[in-house]
């Protein structure tokens, strides 16, 4: 099994105009990085079989834009488990429960992705990798489970993704 993860794209701060965390959506800037990393992620071949993103706006937002690029906007879902306290435990039993899904790209955000990584990699929820926003991370598994399942295959940059892109 194949399993993206990627980081929303930037996102307004918070702060009065934004004081719901849950809502800060994507700036300009964030929905311009977002569409040319995800033109580099189409050049690699990527294709999930389902999208599964935080229901936060902003990776909601980033989520519909890699959805529409890559071509598969029926592949979407949301889950709570993504959230940036999601649930190691909970995303993995929502896993588990997909049959005959071999290509998985999960959207949300810091510091669950990072820890999610490091838990999948190293089995320890203390470990942590950083993900830039719109960076993405390949990990491949048989299974997946609590701790230790899955090899970190690479990491890539936005402006890594955005040079595929223009190649």
């Amino acid at each position: 099994m194949n399993l993206y993860l990627l980081r929303h794209g930037i996102a307004a701060e918070k702060g009065k105009d934004h004081p719901d965390d849950s809502q800060r959506p994507l700036v300009p800037a964030g929905v311009k990085e977002t569409l040319a990393m995800a033109k580099g992620m189409k050049r690699l071949g990527i294709r999930p079989d389902l999208i599964l993103s935080s229901p936060f706006t902003r990776a909601r937002e980033t989520a519909a834009i890699v959805a529409k690029v890559l071509g598969v906007p029926k592949k979407l879902e949301y889950s709570d488990h993504l959230t940036p306290d999601g649930s190691f435990s909970g995303l993995v039993q929502d896993l588990r429960s997909r049959d005959g899904i071999e290509d998985i790209l999960l959207v949300g955000h810091e510091p669950f992705l990072g820890l999610l990584i490091g838990y999948w990699t190293l089995g320890r929820k203390e470990a942590f990798v950083s993900l830039k926003k719109s960076g993405l991370c390949k990990l491949e598994a048989e299974n997946i489970r609590n701790g230790r399942c899955a090899e970190l295959k690479w990491l890539m940059t936005p402006n890594q993704l955005k040079g595929i892109a223009r190649h």
